[in-house]
């Protein structure tokens, strides 16, 4: 009986998947693309149509962006992105997904 309640007691911390989406399926549907790496990296380049939103702005920032939109989010590896997608999803975003790999993978 024990354990199962110790079951029922960490279903309810499981830390939520990150979902992953490649380069090749960003084709494939309607998504706002955000990058979040810093202002002096995106212009040196970018995803064409993609929006800049700093990690570090991530909260104060993304007011223009609506929760139920399909979003991409990306930086340079991959490890930028998925921190500005728990900071999303807290935020109450549905539909966030990590560009696998970031623009390394491309």
């Amino acid at each position: 009986m024990w354990k199962k309640i110790k079951l029922l007691k960490n279903k309810g911390n499981m830390k939520r998947d990150i979902k992953e989406i490649s380069f090749e399926d960003i084709k494939k549907d309607n998504y706002i693309l955000v990058d979040v790496r810093a202002r002096k990296e995106y212009i040196e380049g970018h995803l064409n149509g993609a929006i800049n939103i700093p990690l570090f702005d991530i909260k104060k920032k993304c007011n223009n962006l609506k929760k139920k939109d399909k979003i991409i989010v990306y930086c340079q590896s991959g490890i930028r992105s998925k921190k500005a997608i728990k900071i999303l999803e807290n935020l109450g975003f549905e539909n966030v997904y990590n560009l696998k790999g970031g623009l390394d993978n491309i």
